[in-house]
């Protein structure tokens, strides 16, 4: 994992760049953006991160995080 500027690592979550703590986890990420975990899929990289996985999946420099809602509607 490479840090960039500060200590920090930069991601791109939902196509903006975000930094966050070495060692952050789509847990911390969610967590710390205040997303509420009930309806939401998260893929990193293109990939899905199953929601029991969420926290030990850290965030490496450079990945891109999709959050997507389900929302209902009619």
């Amino acid at each position: 994992m490479t840090a960039g500027a500060g200590g920090t690592v930069t991601v791109t979550v939902n196509g903006e760049d975000l930094a966050v703590a070495p060692g952050a986890t789509v847990a911390s990420l969610l967590a710390e953006l205040g997303t509420e975990p009930r309806g939401v899929a998260v893929a990193v990289d293109g990939e899905v991160v199953t929601r029991r996985t969420w926290s030990e999946r850290p965030l490496a420099h450079g990945e891109r995080v999709e959050i997507l809602s389900i929302a209902q509607g009619g």
